[in-house]
């Protein structure tokens, strides 16, 4: 039987897209939810029949949202949650309610480059290549045990943007065939 799996998003859900189209035994998508009523991925999940979640942690504090979500994630039966495209810090709390069952996509090669301006910044450091990683998400930022990787040549031309391009490529390859693996644990 297939896991139930609940999707956060805070804009068009590129990643959310790819995981939902190759969903297969392993996971069905239960939920997608997002921290902004009006994230484009929203409407997407809507016409292919997937239950939303939408509420703004603004003037009602992190707290509440959490539990608001929380509350949204436990009603659809989601067992994993996976991060795609969420930009938004969980809080410690959050994080230790679905110890070992939150999964994210960074786009790195972790340990390398935690957090923003990936592509930058191993442009920058002059690596001959990039990627992406699926990680258990912990309390500490983009820290948690890495799960599978996939990678890109950054090539002489290449600015942030045209190596952002061929690693969301990878991420959409990558992202769907690590969950599936994940779930059937």
């Amino acid at each position: 039987m297939p896991k139930k799996i609940g999707i956060l998003i805070s804009g068009r859900g590129s990643n959310m897209m790819s995981l939902v189209d190759q969903a297969g035994d392993a996971y069905e998508v239960a939920v997608v939810a997002s921290d902004k009523p009006d994230a484009p991925g929203l409407s997407w999940a809507l016409e292919h029949g997937i239950p939303i979640f939408a509420l703004s942690p603004k003037g009602i504090g992190k707290p509440a949202y959490e539990a608001a979500l929380t509350a949204a994630l436990r009603t659809a039966g989601v067992e994993i949650v996976a991060l795609a495209g969420y930009m938004r810090l969980l809080s410690n709390e959050f994080v230790a309610d679905w110890r070992g069952r939150i999964v994210n996509i960074h786009p790195s090669l972790l340990p390398a480059y935690k957090g923003l301006d990936t592509h930058q910044r191993a442009i920058d450091a002059g690596d001959t290549e990039a990627g992406c990683s699926v990680h258990i998400v912990t309390g500490e930022l983009d820290a948690g045990a890495v799960l599978g990787q996939a990678r890109v040549p950054i090539l002489p031309d290449d600015d942030a943007e045209s190596l952002a391009a061929r690693v969301l490529v990878e991420e959409h390859r990558l992202y769907p065939r690590v969950l599936a693996e994940f779930a059937a644990r």
